[in-house]
C-alpha cells in the first residue's frame, strides 16, 4: 500500500493515560483526541542531567514534549534503559525480568506508558537486547538473534497498536560514528571492508525482520518503519569512507534520518547535504515523500545566546521544510551534556533552572499555529491538507512569528 508519511488526519479518542502514582505527574487525562498529522516539527529526550519532578526521566520528558505541542517523541530503547555510572538513563532502576525490545516496552511501566501516550509519531533507537557487534563481519548466528528480536518486536508493535493511526521508526544513532569505532572525523583507517559490509548485513537483517514481520503479523492503521542515520555528510561530499558513500546505496532501508550538526549552520550546505543522501538512497516502491529527515540538530548555549539558539533553529526547520523532510527533531528538551569543568552544555528547550528557552517558545507557537492551520483547511475544504500544502503552510507560519 502506498503511504503518504504524516497524511490522514485520524482522529480517534485515545484512552486517556495517567502518569501514575509517580510523584508530580500532570493530571490524568480522561480522554484526549489523538491527532495523527505529521507537523514534522518536534524534539527528543536522550538521558537528560537534570530533571524537576519524581516521575521517571523518561516520563517526565515525554509529558513535557507533550505539552510544548508536539505530537512525535524521539527516544532510545536497548539493554541500557536504565541509570548507569555516568548516564543517567529512562529510568533509575533495572528490572532482571527483561530481556528483549518487546519485553522492555511491554513490561517496563514507564516505557510502556509513553508509548501508549498519544504521539503519532514514535522515532527510536532500538537495539536488540543481543546487541551484536558487526565490525568484524556479521555471521549467521548474529543475524539469526538480530532478526528474531526485530522482528517479535515489530510484531508486538503492529498488533498492540493496531488500529491507532501510530507510526513507528526504529533506527540508531550516529552511524559514521558507530562505523569507525571513533569520534575522531577524519579516522578513516578504523573503516575496514569488514566492518563496511557487518554493517550493511546488520542494516538489511533489521529490515527484513520489519517487512516480514509485517506481512506476517494482521494489523490496520499502525506502520513500523526502518531507518539508519548518518552524521558525516560533509566528509562524504569529499568522499570520503562513511555510511552515506560506503553503507547506504547496499541497503533497502526504509529512511535515513540525519544528525546535522556539520551542516545545520548554513542553510545552503544543509540542503545540498540533503539533496547528497537522497542521492545515496536505494529507490523503494510504497512510501510517498521524501525519505531522509533531520534526526538531530541544536546550537548549545555554551557558544549560542537564546536568542541565537532561536534564530539557527528557525534557519534549520525553514529549510528541512522547504527541502521536504519528514521530521525535523532539536536536540533536545533537557540537556544531556555537562562539560570538563561541569558546566551545563545547554542543549535543551528547557534549561537547569527549569526556565522555557526562547526556541522552546518558538516550537509552541508554531505547533498550535500549524494545528490551527490543519484544522481550518479540513473544515474549508473537507479534507485534509497533502504534506506538500501542509509545509509550505508552515514555513510562511515560521516566516510570520
Amino acid at each position: 500500500m502506498k503511504t503518504q508519511i504524516g497524511i490522514g488526519l485520524l482522529f480517534v479518542l485515545a484512552i486517556g493515560f495517567s502518569c501514575g502514582a509517580q510523584g508530580d505527574a500532570a493530571p490524568p487525562r480522561q480522554a484526549e483526541r489523538f491527532d495523527a498529522f505529521n507537523y514534522a516539527v518536534g524534539t527528543q529526550t536522550f538521558d537528560p542531567v537534570y530533571q524537576f519532578t519524581t516521575n521517571s526521566k523518561l516520563v517526565e520528558t515525554a509529558v513535557a514534549i507533550r505539552e510544548m505541542g508536539a505530537n512525535g517523541i524521539k527516544f532510545k530503547l536497548s539493554r541500557d534503559y536504565f541509570a548507569k555510572p555516568g548516564k543517567t538513563g529512562n529510568v533509575s532502576e533495572k528490572n532482571p525480568a527483561i530481556h528483549s525490545l518487546t519485553e522492555l516496552a511491554r513490561d517496563e511501566p514507564s516505557h510502556r506508558q509513553v508509548l501508549d501516550m498519544p504521539f503519532a509519531n514514535f522515532v527510536l533507537w532500538a537495539y536488540t537486547f543481543s546487541d551484536h557487534d558487526w565490525h568484524h563481519g556479521f555471521g549467521k548466528g548474529a543475524a539469526d538473534d538480530e532478526y528474531r528480536e526485530m522482528y517479535e518486536f515489530t510484531k508486538y508493535l503492529l498488533t498492540k497498536f493496531s488500529g491507532t493511526g501510530k507510526s513507528f521508526y526504529l533506527g540508531h544513532w550516529e552511524g559514521d560514528w558507530w562505523l569507525r569505532g571513533s569520534g575522531n572525523v577524519k579516522d578513516e583507517a578504523r573503516v575496514s571492508p569488514a566492518a563496511i559490509q557487518g554493517m550493511i548485513d546488520w542494516l538489511n537483517t533489521r529490515q527484513r525482520a520489519i517487512e516480514d514481520a509485517k506481512r506476517d503479523t494482521p494489523h490496520e492503521r499502525v506502520n513500523v518503519w526502518h531507518y539508519t542515520e548518518v552524521n558525516l555528510v560533509k566528509r562524504a561530499m569529499e568522499g570520503a569512507k562513511t555510511v552515506c558513500n560506503d553503507v547506504l546505496p547496499k541497503t533497502r532501508v526504509d529512511f535515513v534520518s540525519y544528525s546535522s550538526y556539520d551542516t545545520a549552520q548554513n542553510p545552503n550546505e544543509l540542503h545540498r547535504a540533503l539533496d547528497f543522501i537522497e542521492s545515496k538512497l536505494p529507490p523503494k516502491d510504497g512510501i510517498a515523500g521524501r525519505r531522509v529527515f533531520i534526526g538531530e540538530y541544536g546550537f548549545p548555549s555554551i557558544r549560542n545566546s537564546p536568542q541565537q539558539q532561536d534564530e539557527k533553529s528557525r534557519a534549520v526547520i525553514r529549510t528541512a521544510l522547504d527541502w521536504g523532510c519528514p521530521f525535523v527533531l532539536y536536540w533536545e528538551m533537557f540537556n544531556n551534556e555537562i562539560d570538563d569543568h561541569g558546566n551545563q552544555r545547554g542543549f535543551w528547550l528547557i534549561n537547569d533552572r527549569n526556565e522555557k528557552q526562547p526556541v522552546y517558545f518558538m516550537h509552541q507557537k508554531l505547533l498550535a499555529q500549524a494545528r490551527s492551520f490543519v484544522a481550518d483547511f479540513e473544515r474549508r475544504e473537507h479534507r485534509q491538507p497533502t504534506y506538500d500544502e501542509y509545509r509550505k503552510a508552515a514555513q510562511s507560519i515560521l516566516d510570520h512569528m
